[in-house]
C-alpha cells in the first residue's frame, strides 16, 4: 500500500467528496480514540466535520479503515458500504428471528386496535399497534383486540413493546425501540426469538444498526428521516442522503423501513434509497378521510 497522505488532507478529501451529499449538516466534537491508523483517524474526523454522532463516526472510522486494509488503498471517494468492513453477520444469519416480507409495504403505526383494524381494511399491508398505557389489562385487551382486528384483512399486525402479549395473543410479530432491546435480558430475548413472532427494531444511525445486528431481527427501521413531532428524538432527523447510505449497507442482510415523518410528497425520494417499506403515523391518523389518505399513500409506494 501506497504511503498514506497526511491525516488532515485525507479527512479534507472525505468531506469535500461528501459534504454536498449530507447538508445541511452540523458539526459534532471528534471523539477520542487510541487508534492510530491514518484511514481511521482521518474518517473520525471527516465523519464528525460531516455531523455524524460519536457513536456513528467511530463505526464509520473502523469501516472506512476495514476498507482501506482490505482494498490495499484509501479512498475518500468512497463512502463504506460493504458488510464485511462493518463486521455484520453473514447471510442467513446463524441465530434469527423468523424472516418477514422484504417489502413490507405502506407502514402504518396507530393508536389503538380500532385504528388498526380500519387501516387494515382499508388494505394497508403492515400496521403496528403503538398503544401507551401503564395498566396491564388495557394492554392485554387491546393488544387481543387488534389481532382479532386484522384477522381475515391479510394485514400483518407488529405490537410495539408489549412482546408477552403479543406472544399470548398470537400477533404476527413484535417491534422494539433499540432502549428496549438493550434492555431485554438474554433469556427473554431467547423466549422472544423462541416465540416465532417477527422482531422490528428501530435504529437511528450506524452505531444502532450493528446493535440491531447482534440479534438478527426481521427487520430494520431506520429514522427519523425527517423532523417529527410524536415522540422525542436523541437524535437529529438523518435525512434522505443518509438513509440511502444505510440502505446501501443494510439492504443485502434485512428488510428496511423507513420512518419518521415522512409525508405523500416525499414517498419518490425516500423509496429511491432502495428501502421495501414506509411507515407512517400522522399522513393518516391526522388525515381529514384516512380511507381516501390510505389509498393515495398505497398508490404512492406502487409507483415511486
Amino acid at each position: 500500500m501506497n504511503s498514506p497522505a497526511p491525516i488532515p488532507a485525507m479527512a479534507q478529501a472525505i468531506v469535500q467528496a461528501h459534504a454536498e451529499r449530507f447538508a445541511p449538516c452540523t458539526a459534532q466534537p471528534v471523539p477520542v480514540s487510541a487508534e492510530a491508523h491514518p484511514a481511521f483517524q482521518a474518517a473520525l474526523q471527516a465523519c464528525s466535520a460531516l455531523g455524524f454522532i460519536a457513536a456513528d463516526a467511530l463505526v464509520l472510522a473502523r469501516a472506512w479503515q476495514a476498507q482501506t486494509l482490505r482494498t490495499g488503498q484509501f479512498n475518500a471517494q468512497h463512502w463504506p458500504d460493504d458488510a464485511r468492513d462493518f463486521g455484520l453477520q453473514p447471510v442467513p444469519h446463524p441465530q434469527a428471528f423468523t424472516s418477514c416480507p422484504r417489502a413490507l409495504g405502506l407502514y402504518a403505526v396507530l393508536p389503538d386496535a380500532a385504528w388498526v383494524g380500519r387501516m387494515a381494511r382499508a388494505g394497508v399491508p403492515t400496521v403496528q399497534l403503538r398503544f401507551k398505557s401503564d395498566d396491564p389489562t388495557a394492554i392485554a385487551h387491546e393488544v387481543r383486540a387488534a389481532v382479532q382486528a386484522v384477522q381475515g384483512t391479510g394485514a400483518l399486525l407488529f405490537i410495539n413493546d408489549h412482546w408477552r402479549e403479543a406472544i399470548a395473543a398470537g400477533a404476527y410479530g413484535v417491534h422494539l425501540g433499540q432502549e428496549d432491546l438493550d434492555a431485554l435480558p438474554a433469556p427473554a430475548l431467547q423466549e422472544l426469538r423462541a416465540s416465532g413472532l417477527r422482531l422490528g427494531v428501530s435504529t437511528h444511525g450506524y452505531a444502532e444498526m450493528l446493535r440491531a445486528d447482534a440479534v438478527g431481527p426481521s427487520y430494520l427501521a431506520l429514522g427519523a428521516v425527517f423532523p417529527t413531532t410524536l415522540k422525542r428524538m436523541a437524535t437529529a432527523p438523518q435525512g434522505v442522503a443518509r438513509l440511502a447510505a444505510y440502505a446501501r449497507l443494510m439492504q443485502a442482510s434485512y428488510p428496511l423501513v423507513a420512518i419518521g415523518g415522512i409525508a405523500l410528497e416525499q414517498f419518490g425520494p425516500v423509496r429511491a434509497t432502495g428501502v421495501g417499506s414506509i411507515a407512517v403515523v400522522r399522513a393518516l391518523v391526522a388525515a381529514p378521510d384516512p380511507e381516501a389518505a390510505a389509498a393515495q399513500l398505497l398508490r404512492a409506494m406502487a409507483s415511486a
